[in-house]
């Protein structure tokens, strides 16, 4: 298995109670959360999606 690191960031929402996470190194991969830990999960699940799609377009 190999393992992989990718920048996340995560924001307040401005408008929003909850927190905003993306990759910049992974275009269109963000997610939402309403807490931080939350959105940390959220973003491990979209980044795990975009990297299985990417394999399995090789």
């Amino acid at each position: 298995m190999k393992y992989y690191s990718f920048e996340i960031v995560i924001e307040k929402e401005p408008e929003d109670a909850g927190y905003l996470a993306y990759s910049p190194t992974l275009p269109g991969c963000f997610s939402n959360g309403a807490t931080i830990e939350e959105a940390k999960q959220n973003i491990r699940e979209a980044v795990s999606a975009a990297c299985s799609n990417a394999c399995s377009a090789w």
